[in-house]
């Protein structure tokens, strides 16, 4: 994400990047106002805009039965994850390991696969079985992989605990 969550990859509802002349052209040329494209773009964009479905397992059985606008979804959904993550790369010099988390990441075993394909430039690869059975916390490296491959569960809800907990011990209730 960027200043907002709108920037960087698409999301269930959120445009994710867009061209800022697209703004600035749907501005001039539409009846939309401010208001009504930043409704847009936080709310009726993304997979729901692309495919008619928010929800990934949605457009995932959409598209395996040929729905032509998940595909679409899905290409460009598959697009903007590899380039994220290979700019990432870029910026860092390589990689030592990818991981794959939230519900998505944790969840679509079909959308690792086609990263990690798109990415085998960068030695990332998945192990076919390893990606498809499990759940938690595991290891999906390929074998001939040189990049390690996992999927992590999220854990928001510790981290937020774990946050509030260092606040409080810094200041204590009744200390104001």
């Amino acid at each position: 994400m960027g200043f907002t969550p709108l920037d960087g990859l698409v999301m269930a509802t959120r445009s994710g990047s867009v061209d800022p002349g697209l703004l600035l052209w749907l501005l001039e040329h539409t009846a939309l106002s401010e208001r009504e494209l930043a409704e847009a773009l936080e709310h009726d964009s993304g997979l729901l805009g692309l495919a008619g479905a928010a929800d990934m397992r949605a457009v995932l059985r959409a598209a395996a039965d040929g729905d032509r606008r998940a595909t679409l979804a899905l290409a460009v959904y598959d697009h903007r994850l590899r380039a994220g993550i290979a700019a990432m790369a870029a910026a860092l010099g390589g990689l030592d390991a990818l991981v794959f988390c939230g519900g998505v990441g944790e969840h679509a075993p079909s959308v690792r696969a086609r990263a990690a394909t798109g990415l085998a430039f960068l030695g990332i690869g998945v192990d076919r079985a390893a990606n498809e059975e499990g759940e938690g916390d595991r290891d999906v490296t390929a074998s001939a992989s040189a990049v390690r491959t996992l999927v992590v569960t999220a854990r928001e809800d510790l981290e937020i605990a774990r946050q509030m907990d260092e606040v409080l011990l810094e200041d204590p209730p009744g200390n104001h």
